[in-house]
């Protein structure tokens, strides 16, 4: 575990801290031709050397070197402005990915990729709460069209969707780990937030819409994490 901190630390001071603002202007600007590219890639080997500190594990900077390289290379090449904030999780989440191959091919064994019962049942009941939940709640409150005095470009594209995303997430969360109390601080801080949009739209189908959404959102993410619940050891 102390090896992987080290290739993460390491990762994280190349990419976030040593890398500028300026440096990152300029790589998109010039993709394969900036030099910036190239530094970059040579402080991340030279960060995960200095990290590790081992001669022997000088492949490891190797070939976190030359991964970076080309994960970097392809975000460059295949970026554009609708796909810039996509493609940044994406690239992030492959140079962790190898980080993680680094990390066992250094302790010398293959990975078991497997789950237990109780980390199926979890992934499943999250998993559960995002997106399905969403088309769910969306479905069961279509009959209904209330009127809003709120413009469309006064709030954000999909916001709604992901707030009750992360809502329930937080919910499930705090159930299956004991914590109620933080569903009832969830549900004090929703019902602050929405007070003044209920009570600039002046209709009472709008606040009954939202209100049988919300309760449906907190409802199921209730009832699925106490049923996960019941299941756990």
């Amino acid at each position: 575990m102390v090896i992987l901190l080290k290739l993460l630390l390491a990762h994280l001071i190349g990419d976030f801290i040593l890398q500028t603002d300026r440096w990152v202007r300029e790589k998109e600007e010039k993709k394969l031709a900036s030099g910036k590219l190239y530094l970059h890639v040579v402080f991340h080997a030279l960060l995960t050397f200095i990290f590790l500190w081992d001669v022997k594990l000088w492949y490891a900077a190797l070939i976190i070197g030359i991964t970076h390289l080309i994960i970097d290379a392809a975000k460059l090449l295949l970026q554009t402005p609708k796909t810039k904030r996509l493609l940044f999780y994406i690239d992030q989440l492959l140079h962790i990915l190898v980080i993680i191959a680094v990390w066992y091919l250094i302790l010398g064994h293959i990975p078991e990729f497997s789950l237990s019962q109780k980390q199926l049942l979890l992934l499943t009941g999250g998993i559960f709460l995002t997106f399905p939940t969403s088309i769910f709640i969306k479905t069961t409150i279509s009959i209904y069209t209330p009127k809003t005095e709120l413009e469309k470009d006064d709030s954000l594209e999909n916001a709604g969707r992901y707030i009750g995303i992360l809502e329930r997430l937080l919910v499930f969360i705090f159930i299956v780990s004991g914590h109620w109390e933080g569903v009832g601080f969830l549900i004090a801080a929703k019902s602050i937030f929405r007070f003044s949009d209920l009570t600039q739209a002046k209709d009472r189908k709008l606040t009954e819409y939202i209100l049988i959404g919300t309760l449906l959102s907190f409802g199921t993410a209730i009832a699925i994490a106490i049923i996960c619940s019941s299941f756990l050891p």
